[in-house]
């Protein structure tokens, strides 16, 4: 799907002098507002971006100082996996 939306000439123009790609510039804000909205997470912004991997994302984010959304449960996730890969106790 493509979404597009117009903008007066004089807008575009000016716009279009602070931004080498607009439709790039304009496709990073809306992963931006989604992903800090909640409305998709980390691997929906991944794909929308075009990048491989999670820490990818994470850059980006940060780059652009939106915070990274981890909750208790993925910490514990997080955590079940590391004691799994260490041969830890669970």
């Amino acid at each position: 799907m493509a979404i597009s939306f117009n903008l007066p000439p004089d807008v575009e123009n000016d716009l279009a002098a602070r931004w080498s790609d607009l439709g790039q510039a304009a496709k990073e804000a809306f992963v931006i507002e989604g992903y800090r909205t909640r409305k998709f997470g980390i691997g929906t912004a991944r794909r929308l971006l075009g990048l491989e991997t999670r820490s990818e994302v994470e850059r980006f984010l940060f780059d652009r100082d939106v915070p990274i959304h981890y909750s208790v449960d993925d910490l514990e996730g997080d955590r079940q996996t590391l004691a799994r890969l260490l041969g830890g106790d669970d």
